[in-house]
């Protein structure tokens, strides 16, 4: 071996490359000139040609763009990501039910506008980001996330990649599945509450009388984000998904039994999928046969079984995911604790409804694949991808084969498993839940890392794997340590989203504050002045970089200020921050938006703002004093 093969180590390796192979080429392309390093740019070269050969290349070169957005969701870190695929690239984070001292999400006064009835929570667990839809392709409209934590969702504009609306889902618990309608348009946003409650939650009944308890099926106005209605069940509900003629929704129930601990929970061989009738919902609604809850005016449609609004079809023990096949023809309920997955034919949901069929009549295939599958991905080749959490693999399998061996024939419908490291949940493929599946690549998102990367103590990233599905064998070619569960994800074509670059001056997230500068006689624009209203003190500034409009102003101890600021700059990326020294105040603000923040001036003397993020070579020296009078 020669002297530079020593010194090469292992973990320099770029990802995917064979060490034989590589050591190999690289001996080979060192014959004569030992003594002349290998340089980044021929590790890339080598890196991009072994990518290659393997199919489907990961590797995005430096200043080239990744041809899909991925939005994540953060779990528990209450926020939603954007990744750049095939590099896995973190693009961004998005703050949502979190707070964020970044750009001042939480403390800013247009965030908790925006925030509503919820502004004083500071935490949350963001599950299942879905972007709207026209005709079953993403539009880029909006990317639509719950709050299983506080029973929220939020609404994200795609064009700034901001959250704009927020509600919290009255009479319920837990906001678990959400996805969207997906034809002609989302008209609705579609969610379940998880966690079943008494319908009127007062603590005035009796607590423990569990038959009093009840889960909803959610459906709120996309555009408005207000609750259309909602639909009683029997049963709690898990995950969903809707059909792609605009006629139904399906979720699944994993605790039939409405057990309050484990062992109820599960004692029955078979739960439910409750499939929802649109258009009988809206019939209902308008002939006014609801009832509220809980002094507010949510209509609460009666679903339960024996209803004409739903019908209940029977599958293994506690599903989990609801999956629609790109082609729109069939649901999949996913069995998690029964090794099948039940493949429900959509065509056959009329005969259902109309009463010509059994429930179970509807099944077209189960499919033994593994245990504990949990979720389902498609491609545009007629294969479906399935995570099996207990086996720590994806199994691909063939929908039509499933089918054809449901009804006997003898055919292997499993293609291929591959282990994934560890534990899968959710999996996504690039455009699988559209029309536009295109079969190119698929993420495993996965509960746990053990041994994949470099230790960092009791605490552990988990790991979002990318697998190459265009050949007829999957691979998987990286590893993406992430931390705080990203729980679900999607993955869009980058020709669907079309972000500005700069803010719009008459955007409506900062509206509201533009109109209080006018009631005030300032133009945001051009005014640098203060506004004095007995202890309320108005700061209205400007700031192109590298200098604020007001290098000082005058408060007393105890005034409630308000600084608002307008970034004046017109070249995209130049963001400015204030942040107000040892009190708790900063906040981003990008060019030509205007953004404010309350606060009370609480300690005497000379208090220090300056901008926090990096705008210009002079960015140290923008700085101002507010000065405060005992």
């Amino acid at each position: 071996m020669s002297d530079d093969n020593k010194n090469l180590n292992k973990d320099n390796l770029p990802v995917n490359v064979d060490r034989r192979k590589f050591f190999g080429t690289s001996a080979a392309i060192g014959l004569g000139v030992a003594a002349a390093p290998m340089s980044a740019a021929m590790f890339a070269s080598m890196a991009k040609a072994q990518a290659a050969e393997a199919g489907n290349s990961p590797y995005v070169e430096p200043g080239e763009m990744d041809e899909y957005y991925g939005f994540w969701s953060g779990g528990h870190s209450g926020e939603v990501r954007i990744l750049g695929i095939p590099s896995m690239r973190e693009l961004m984070r998005i703050p949502v039910f979190n707070t964020d001292s970044a750009t001042g999400w939480g403390f800013t006064d247009e965030s908790k506008r925006i925030k509503g009835d919820s502004a004083h929570i500071m935490s949350g667990d963001s599950h299942h980001p879905h972007m709207s839809m026209t005709d079953g392709r993403y539009n880029g409209k909006y990317v639509f996330i719950n709050d299983k934590a506080n029973s929220r969702v939020a609404r994200i504009r795609c064009d700034v990649m901001k959250v704009d609306k927020m509600i919290t889902i009255p009479n319920v618990q837990a906001i678990h599945g959400l996805r969207v309608q997906k034809v002609p348009e989302t008209k609705y946003v579609i969610c379940n509450s998880e966690f079943e409650i008494p319908m009127n939650n007062d603590g005035k009944a009796t607590l423990e009388d569990v038959s009093t308890y009840r889960s909803l099926f959610n459906v709120i106005d996309a555009e408005k984000m207000e609750v259309a209605f909602q639909v009683m069940v029997d049963g709690n509900l898990d995950n969903t998904d809707a059909d792609y003629d605009g006629k139904y929704f399906a979720s699944t129930c994993y605790n039939s039994e409405m057990g309050m601990n484990l062992g109820e929970m599960i004692t029955a061989e078979r739960d439910h999928v409750v499939v929802f009738s649109l258009a009988r919902c809206e019939e209902a609604l308008k002939a006014g046969k609801f009832k509220t809850y809980n002094g507010n005016d949510v209509p609460v449609l009666d679903g339960r079984k024996g209803s004409a609004l739903t019908r209940y079809i029977p599958v293994p023990k506690s599903p989990h995911g609801m999956n629609t096949s790109p082609d729109g023809k069939y649901f999949i309920a996913n069995g998690k604790l029964s090794p099948t997955v039940s493949v429900i034919a959509t065509a056959k949901l009329d005969d259902l409804f109309n009463d010509k069929i059994q429930p179970r009549d509807t099944i077209v295939a189960e499919p033994e694949l593994g245990l504990g599958p949990l979720h389902t991905a498609f491609d545009n080749r007629g294969f479906a991808y399935t995570t099996l959490f207990l086996d720590s693999q994806i199994a691909k399998w063939n929908l039509e084969e499933a089918i054809k061996a449901y009804n006997g024939e003898k055919v292997n419908y499993i293609k291929q498993k591959i282990d994934v490291h560890y534990q899968p949940g959710h999996n996504s493929t690039s455009s699988g839940e559209t029309r536009d599946a295109d079969g190119k690549w698929l993420v495993s998102l996965c509960k746990f890392s053990k041994d994949r990367f470099l230790p960092v103590g009791p605490l552990r990233a988990e790991n979002d794997q990318l697998i190459d599905i265009s050949g007829d064998e999957m691979k998987l070619v990286h590893d993406g340590p992430t931390f705080a569960e990203p729980h679900d994800g999607t993955i869009i074509h980058r020709s669907k989203v079309k972000p500005s670059k700069l803010w719009s001056r008459d955007d409506p997230i900062f509206a509201e504050t533009v109109e209080m500068a006018k009631r005030d006689g300032v133009n945001v624009m051009t005014d640098n002045k203060v506004i004095r209203d007995g202890n309320k003190v108005r700061v209205y500034m400007t700031s192109v970089a590298p200098t604020f409009g007001m290098n000082e102003f005058k408060v007393k101890v105890g005034d409630t200020v308000t600084v608002v600021v307008t970034n004046l700059d017109t070249i995209e990326d130049v963001t400015h921050g204030f942040c107000m020294t040892n009190h708790g105040v900063q906040m981003e603000i990008s060019p030509q938006q205007t953004a404010s923040i309350t606060f009370v001036a609480d300690k005497p003397g000379v208090q220090w703002y300056y901008c926090n993020w990096f705008c210009h070579a002079l960015h140290m020296e923008m700085r101002g004093r507010m000065l405060v009078e005992a």
